[in-house]
């Protein structure tokens, strides 16, 4: 089809720490509500970290059968249930689709965390021959865009993108290739997570990653920009995008929610788990980003922004919007929607590009909620603690990760 094919999103899916579908999850969005809680899913009264954005009351017999839920780690089964979701919002209904033109692509930062701890515990206390069968095939990272082609019979091309935290957006960025190509009429793409376990929480512990001091206070654990922020809070979760070709989603008669606008990625090869201090990285991927979908810095309206509550990240990120957007910084919107859903790690790219697609759709800015005292380095419109209406006709997600990774997609209002 080649690089001038349109490309546009025709479904949405999402497990969240705020719904457990699209609707509900984009009503907590638009009320401001925190998905941020005490952990429940295990005891950690012996971690420093006690609360996260959990994924409340899934049941995956909701979504698949009992015997094949059995066999997935929480990570596929999100993944398959924000799959079915968006496949059915798309009305792409099993036999009226070539299964051989349909692509999974998802980014998965860690996958089967849950897998690894059981499976290692009955290792060590029960021997090697305890080790339960389905360990590998539940804990790959791959495994989980497989299950969605399995249960679904996507037969294109599928596999995973691995790039920490912005798994999910480069994803939607190698989904599109094959869109252009011409070898995928439609790709399901985004991002899934699911790693509050002990070993995850205790892991980003030791590198003081984390949220400590508001174990008390959850939902005001996760404060992006602002002054007494101490640490992300990890969420979990899916957000999954049918990308499909515009001449595709016509001819079938489809809704159309958002046109795909461009895509950047960078690499800072600076440091293991810092962005780089000047934010050069950041800066080089925004501008790759504008430039890929033919913009200008005054045409974006909104920037879902990476936003992760950390001391180090929320200074870098505005100082590096500023370099990528001279003037017009002052005149965007920037917010972190982590300040509800918490940092859901490889899921965070594909749950807030489809939160871009709805804030274009609806025409409303999501807030930064917990944005009481601003940090004096921060000093950007981040829509403090209340979500607002107004028009957006270009949005950007950003996204960065351990290693330096730095993945930026834009979505723009559809228009014939």
């Amino acid at each position: 089809m080649g690089r001038g094919t349109r490309i546009v999103v025709t479904g949405l899916g999402a497990i969240t720490p705020l719904g457990l579908d699209v609707a509900s999850t984009w009503e907590s969005i638009k009320m401001n509500r925190s998905g941020v809680g005490p952990i429940t899913r295990f005891d950690p009264s012996q971690l420093l970290t006690k609360i996260a954005a959990e994924v409340k009351g899934f049941d995956p017999k909701n979504y698949m059968d009992g015997k094949d839920a059995r066999k997935m780690d929480m990570f596929s089964q999100f993944a398959v249930a924000a799959a079915k979701e968006a496949v059915r919002d798309a009305g792409l209904l099993e036999g009226t689709f070539d299964p051989t033109r349909a692509g999974v692509i998802l980014g998965v930062g860690i996958g089967g965390f849950e897998t690894v701890e059981t499976s290692h515990t009955a290792l060590l206390e029960k021997g090697p021959s305890r080790v339960p069968p389905m360990t590998i095939p539940k804990l790959i990272a791959n495994i989980g865009p497989g299950n969605v082609a399995i249960m679904l019979g996507l037969e294109g091309p599928c596999f995973t993108v691995t790039t920490a935290c912005a798994s999910g957006t480069d994803a939607i960025g190698n989904a599109v290739f094959w869109i252009e190509k011409g070898i995928c009429d439609f790709v399901l793409t985004g991002g899934v997570e699911s790693a509050i376990t002990p070993f995850g929480v205790a892991g980003f512990n030791v590198i003081q990653a984390l949220s400590t001091k508001y174990n008390d206070r959850p939902t005001e654990a996760s404060r992006p920009f602002d002054k007494d922020r101490d640490g992300f809070v990890m969420g979990e979760g899916a957000g999954i995008l049918v990308l499909e070709s515009l001449e595709h989603a016509k001819k079938r008669g489809a809704k159309i929610y958002a046109e795909y606008g461009g895509y950047g990625a960078t690499c800072d090869a600076n440091h293991l788990t810092a962005p780089h201090p000047e934010g050069k990285g950041a800066i080089a991927a925004m501008r790759m980003a504008l430039a890929d979908a033919g913009l200008r810095p005054e045409d974006i309206d909104y920037i879902n922004a990476h936003g992760t509550s950390t001391p180090m990240n929320d200074p870098i990120e505005t100082a590096a919007i500023k370099a990528a957007f001279g003037d017009h910084a002052y005149n965007l919107k920037v917010s972190s929607t982590k300040s509800m859903t918490g940092h859901c790690l490889g899921a965070a790219g594909g749950i807030e590009a489809l939160i871009c697609v709805l804030a274009i759709k609806d025409q409303f800015f999501p807030a930064t909620i917990n944005l009481q005292n601003p940090d004096p380095l921060c000093d950007l419109d981040y829509v403090p603690n209340k979500g607002v209406p107004g028009e957006i006709r270009y949005a950007m997600s950003n996204t960065f990760g351990f290693g330096g990774h730095n993945g930026i997609v834009v979505f723009k209002k559809y228009e014939e």
